[in-house]
């Protein structure tokens, strides 16, 4: 977990930078892809993204602006990733303006049980990451390329000077 507002801050920038590349790449075509009938849309999975756990954050005191999470995804990719990219900022504020790092060791009820602040914030990010697994699948599925968050996609490893991974 976290244990410094900076440590926290230093993982939010890079996790949402990620996420950003990914958003920044969707086309309003794409939005639509699912995975199959009755499941949920890649614009969907990305607008959750924008305004994902709200009330997990909320729960953890921090006050911050962000697009209200009963809105319709947007049919347009460029507000999508906006929205994100502003949504983060806002966080990111609310983080170092709100917190101290005693204050991260604070406990709060999350999901009717005892977390503290670290471990909410830290659960949050790998929401984001789960949820950022499916958009990358969706968005193969869609034609488009994707990132390796963690080491190279398929498409990257040509520039690294090496060849792919053969299955």
């Amino acid at each position: 977990m976290f244990t410094t507002v900076e440590s926290l801050v230093k993982e939010f920038q890079t996790e949402s930078a990620t996420t950003q590349q990914l958003l920044d790449t969707l086309t309003d075509e794409s939005l639509n892809q699912t995975q199959a009938d009755g499941y949920r849309p890649l614009g969907y999975i990305a607008w959750h993204l924008v305004h994902s756990d709200r009330g997990m954050l909320y729960g953890t005191g921090l006050k911050f602006e962000a697009p209200p999470a009963g809105n319709e995804p947007p049919k347009q990719a460029a507000t999508i990733a906006e929205a994100y990219r502003t949504t983060m900022q806002n966080i990111i504020n609310a983080v170092n303006t709100q917190l101290t790092d005693e204050k991260l060791q604070d406990v709060v009820m999350m999901f009717g049980r005892p977390w503290t602040i670290s471990t909410a914030l830290y659960g949050y990010l790998k929401h984001e990451i789960h949820h950022r697994g499916q958009l990358t699948i969706l968005m193969r599925q869609a034609g488009l390329p994707v990132i390796g968050a963690y080491g190279p996609a398929k498409e990257q490893w040509a520039a690294i000077g090496m060849p792919a991974p053969v299955m």
